[in-house]
């Protein structure tokens, strides 16, 4: 394979991922939970051709073969037909009663697992800590954005080391919309499991709700039990638990899901509004020192025994409280760099009321942003990122309302400014 043809670290982690297994042996995975896998996803389709299988189970067809001529030997499956060449199979009353109590304690039916080893090989080899961030990149990402330089750079240099980053400061200053950025940063891809076996158990780990697939991109001759995706974003706010940082046993299906730093290894974890969740932040961070410092995550089966994963995460915490509040000094040398976005200068509010007005129709008034300074001053309002959009998004709602063109008019702002904020006291 020319691996030249594909970019980084494609090129690279093609030598693990780049050729299907044609052995069981290859897979590093048990042949008795291969065959396990096999057999239910025959009993729950009635009858299948081998391709079928291989196609259902992402397995090579001399690994599905392979395991055909097992399960035919051992009389849990037979051949009832040929199509196209290949064997029409369906599980005999002996398979079928060995399928139902297989899936009595697990009902895992997808594409085969890899084996941690492989997995943690895999994670490792497309770690964050080996992609190049230069300045470029973080302007282009951030070009939709009104940043400071030196915010911008330190934002670079958080990326480079591929540490945890802290963004703090007043509500409405922009933070969460930073945090949701860095992602843009890389423009790679990365291969995500779509389950892996630990321990004889299965571990579902591809979700189409944080990975995105590059299905476009994705070598035909690759190990289909892996999916290339972009580089993951996943982003939790007020409802995260503890529980959401170990695995999810169902035990309706007998599986597990992995846990949110799981599904972001290779990628990002934003924690927004970090504070406000149901678990304290002591909990929280307690339960993270270890990861943030060593790189690496222990989980826990439900039998207790535990085992290590990578921790190839770039946690992005969010707050409007103060840090000093929410750790202790040991936990806030774990995390490198702080960054404290603030309020707007009035030369950054005025472009990003340009742009907002740019992006609603309506044309720029600098006299008009002067004024919601103005406004926002006997109002007691700092000048914060986010009262540009809102202002103007009021101005167009009523517009729309009026069935007219929106413009960007003093007294349209102050009309808007009177809807938006609280007064500064309520009458009783």
């Amino acid at each position: 394979m020319d691996t030249a043809l594909y970019p980084e670290p494609i090129a690279e982690t093609l030598q693990l991922v780049g050729h299907e297994p044609d052995t069981v042996e290859a897979t590093h995975v048990p042949m008795n939970l291969l065959e396990n896998l096999v057999l239910k996803v025959l009993y729950l389709a009635g009858e299948l051709t081998l391709p079928d299988i291989a196609q259902q189970t992402h397995l090579n067809a001399c690994v599905v073969f392979e395991i055909f001529e097992d399960l035919r030997k051992e009389q849990f499956i037979e051949a009832v037909g040929m199509d196209a060449g290949s064997f029409r199979v369906v599980a005999t009353m002996k398979g079928q009663t060995e399928a139902r109590h297989i899936m009595s304690r697990d009902m895992y039916a997808g594409p085969a697992p890899v084996s941690l080893a492989d997995y943690t090989q895999v994670t490792r080899a497309q770690s964050l800590a080996h992609v190049e961030v230069h300045r470029p990149d973080l302007h282009k990402a951030f070009e939709n954005l009104v940043l400071s330089d030196g915010m911008i750079d330190q934002l670079g240099a958080a990326l480079v080391s591929g540490q945890s980053i802290i963004l703090h400061g007043p509500t409405g200053t922009g933070k969460t919309v930073v945090a949701e950025t860095l992602p843009r940063i890389y423009k790679d891809s990365v291969w995500i499991p779509h389950a892996i076996e630990v321990q004889g158990q299965i571990i579902k780990v591809f979700d189409p709700l944080v990975h995105k697939s590059r299905e476009e991109v994705t070598p035909a001759e690759c190990d289909r039990r892996w999916v290339l995706c972009r580089r993951p974003r996943v982003m939790v706010g007020g409802e995260l638990t503890m529980e959401l940082l170990d695995l999810q046993f169902i035990p309706a299906l007998g599986f597990y899901s992995a846990p949110l730093q799981m599904k972001s290894n290779n990628g990002v974890l934003i924690v927004d509004d970090f504070g406000r969740q149901r678990v304290s932040p002591a909990e929280l961070l307690n339960r993270w020192i270890v990861p943030l410092e060593r790189r690496i995550d222990f989980l826990t089966l439900v039998g207790g025994n535990a085992f290590e994963i990578p921790f190839d995460v770039i946690v992005a915490f969010s707050t409007n409280l103060d840090p000093n509040t929410l750790a202790d000094e040991a936990f806030m040398r774990r995390i490198q760099t702080k960054v404290k976005v603030g309020y707007a200068t009035i030369d950054q509010f005025h472009e990003i009321a340009r742009r907002f007005c740019a992006q609603s129709g309506m044309a720029y008034d600098a006299a008009a942003v002067d004024g919601l300074i103005e406004t926002l001053a006997e109002l007691g309002q700092p000048l914060r990122a986010c009262y540009p959009r809102d202002v103007i998004q009021h101005i167009c709602w009523k517009a729309k309302y009026e069935g007219r063109q929106p413009n960007l008019t003093v007294e349209g702002i102050r009309e808007a400014c009177h809807s938006y904020f609280l007064p500064p006291s309520e009458d009783t």
